[in-house]
């Protein structure tokens, strides 16, 4: 029996320039994914705050600064993981995007 030494993400430890470029490019992913263009959104009804970013209309990026279960009513009041969001809040994101708080980005 033969064994394989292929892995699905290889560490190109004989290659430190390739080891380099993959964490260089990690960094500018994480930035870009992560980062770029969040726009701080208060829910108008419980002042939850909320980093935002539109990438269209029809999708939203939310990152949570606190767990959601211990500031939002909708998610305080729902079994474990079974909200999946909050209608007030994307009351208020969409409240934002119309008074171009929030802006889309690939209108």
């Amino acid at each position: 029996m033969t064994s394989s030494t292929w892995s699905k993400a290889p560490d190109f430890a004989d290659s430190p320039d390739r080891v380099e470029a993959v964490r260089a490019q990690t960094v500018t992913d994480l930035q870009t994914y992560l980062e770029d263009g969040l726009q701080q959104v208060e829910c108008r009804a419980c002042h939850t705050c909320v980093l935002v970013r539109k990438n269209s209309f029809n999708h939203t990026s939310i990152q949570w600064q606190t767990d959601p279960a211990s500031v939002c009513p909708e998610f305080t009041g729902a079994e474990r993981g079974t909200a999946r969001s909050c209608s007030r809040l994307t009351a208020s994101i969409n409240h934002a995007v119309m008074e171009g708080i929030v802006e889309v980005r690939d209108h």
